[in-house]
């Protein structure tokens, strides 16, 4: 089964890091949060990316490019006859096709560009910036059941902000927000079925969380999987630092390989 990341935002919300690299390639440890999102797929056996490229896609490219060799020890004999010699390689067992769709493109129509890579088979889809222990195996389960035409992963994201515990005019404590104080949204991590090329279309104003999840939801052919684990974006430069402070800190939930 092939694995669509979108990877070709602007990431102008993060733009710190985002004017020099697309946001996917920003990094997590030593590590782009895309290395990061694939590791979490091939953790459960799927290896076979098609990744939606647009905002300095190039630099993805370039990175895929010299991976096998950045991830390996090699010898260079100049005196021979310009020989490489690669003793140990720790490169993954991944299949990378990088498709350009577009600097300006939107969510539904760079998914939508990249259906002659996918065939007539079911795939998954998430945004590439955002890291989870989710069981994909229970998700797909779950989408198979349902008979949806797409299933995504559901979350509750505890508040930007702490909740003060009150007791008249005092504060008695500091708490996070819980997850029961709000509601459920979109986290990515999808299932789709082939199906859903006929809610695309390949103009770049197609946003795939508008009309085309919209009209699937009034058909009753979207589903949820509710996941209550360990979910976190990199929208913003402040989510980098928190994703940054678990990695070095050894707090590492979405680190399911290790």
């Amino acid at each position: 089964m092939k694995v669509v990341i979108l990877a070709g935002g602007l990431g102008t919300r993060i733009s710190e890091e985002s004017h020099l690299k697309p946001k996917p390639m920003i990094t997590i440890g030593d590590q782009p949060i895309l290395w990061h999102i694939m590791k979490i797929y091939s953790h459960y056996g799927f290896t076979d990316f098609v990744i939606c490229c647009g905002y300095k896609g190039h630099v993805i490219k370039e990175y895929f490019a010299d991976y096998y060799l950045h991830r390996s020890d090699v010898t260079f004999d100049f005196s021979a006859e310009n020989q490489m010699t690669v003793h140990q390689n720790v490169a993954e067992p991944w299949r990378v096709t990088l498709v350009d769709t577009g600097l300006n493109t939107q969510t539904g129509a760079r998914i939508k560009r990249v259906e002659p890579y996918i065939g007539e088979e079911p795939f998954m889809m998430t945004y590439g910036d955002g890291v989870s222990d989710i069981d994909l195996h229970m998700l797909l389960t779950q989408h198979q059941r349902s008979g949806k035409v797409v299933t995504l992963t559901g979350i509750q994201p505890g508040g930007r902000y702490g909740v003060l515990d009150l007791s008249g005019e005092c504060v008695t404590g500091f708490r996070e927000k819980a997850k029961e104080d709000g509601g459920w949204i979109n986290g990515g991590f999808m299932v789709m079925e082939p199906e859903v090329f006929g809610y695309l279309h390949r103009e770049e104003n197609c946003v795939l969380e508008r009309v085309p999840l919209e009209t699937l939801a009034r058909e009753g052919k979207l589903g949820i999987y509710k996941h209550g684990g360990f979910w976190q974006c990199m929208d913003t430069q402040r989510d980098r630092i928190k994703l940054e402070e678990l990695w070095q800190n050894g707090e590492v939930p979405w680190m399911l390989w290790k």
